[in-house]
């Protein structure tokens, strides 16, 4: 089993993750167990949790582009871009990885992608849930976050 560092990145899903539009919401809650997997998971166990993720990863991002696509999201190139540049990232970690390369390269990716979540989330996703969102339903999403501290 792999122990973390105290200095590991952590990703956990709480609330603060939430956006509004469910189906985002579920996606994003994949992906942190995913990416918290791959910091936290044996060694041995890296080279399955990278495919898992990157099978996720195509998903969760097909499926935000078709939204885009489906509402004339304004933002869509900056959106896709974003992800493209993540999924060429997973692309090089598994060609080194094949190659023989360590699984430190597949540790190093779950840090960077644990650090990019959250702001892309509170950003270009929150963005896009919204104008989703107000799309479809004529209004701003409504989220109910629990467990959150209150600062005076």
């Amino acid at each position: 089993m792999h122990i973390p560092k105290d200095d590991t990145p952590q990703l956990q899903w709480c609330d603060k993750f939430k956006l509004g539009y469910e189906p985002m919401d579920e996606t994003h809650e994949e992906f942190v167990e995913i990416v918290n997997t791959m910091l936290t998971c044996a060694d041995e166990d890296l080279a399955e949790q990278l495919r898992l993720f990157a099978c996720h990863a195509e998903a969760h991002f097909s499926q935000e582009w078709a939204w885009m696509q489906s509402t004339d999201f304004p933002s869509m190139d900056c959106h896709v871009s974003e992800h493209d540049a993540v999924m060429q990232s997973v692309k090089e970690v598994q060609a080194l990885l094949a190659n023989g390369g360590s699984t430190d390269v597949v540790r190093r990716l779950a840090g960077a992608l644990a650090e990019w979540f959250p702001a892309h989330a509170d950003y270009l996703d929150a963005a896009l849930s919204h104008w989703i969102v107000k799309c479809r339903h004529g209004g701003a999403p409504v989220v109910i976050r629990r467990n959150m501290a209150v600062i005076d």
